[in-house]
């Protein structure tokens, strides 16, 4: 919207008439008409975006940058016993960090959106993992297990 906003001006500037103007742009002429008083007001900068909208960040980007570098440290380091991140353990280490507190469920936001973190899953294996004993059971014991069709049920 800015940048149709500046457009105008550029228009209004060259005597362009509003009707013409909200064509051209794809606007209607009461928008065009409010965008020239405005210009008429403060000149072009009058009609530049106000800025971000919504409620200002609650972490700074420096305070960002202070939990993304103890959170690559990993989860051991700050007294977690497994190597996974969770929700609401990263959300303890930012209040910890910070003095700011956020529900779990919008810790994902920063980690994605902010930090540009993804969600991953462990690469590991269960330690009591014994392959030899699934391989038989899949081969073996499930076939036995399968229910044959039109067989009936005991």
């Amino acid at each position: 919207m800015e940048e149709r906003r500046l457009r105008a001006a550029d228009l209004f500037r060259r005597g362009v008439i509003p009707a013409e103007i909200a064509r051209q742009l794809g606007v209607s002429h009461q928008v065009v008409s409010e965008w020239r008083k405005a210009w008429r007001q403060g000149g072009r900068g009058a009609l530049r975006s106000a800025g971000r909208v919504g409620r200002p960040a609650k972490l700074s980007t420096a305070q960002l940058a202070k939990v993304e570098k103890a959170l690559a440290k990993g989860p051991e380091a700050h007294g977690y016993v497994t190597d996974v991140w969770t929700l609401p353990r990263v959300a303890e280490v930012i209040e910890r960090l910070t003095g700011v507190a956020y529900h779990p469920g919008y810790v994902w936001y920063i980690l994605r959106k902010q930090l540009r973190w993804s969600w991953q899953r462990p690469a590991r294996k269960a330690v009591e993992r014994d392959d030899a004993a699934i391989e038989h059971w899949v081969k073996q014991r499930w076939p036995q297990l399968k229910k044959e069709p039109g067989a009936s049920t005991r």
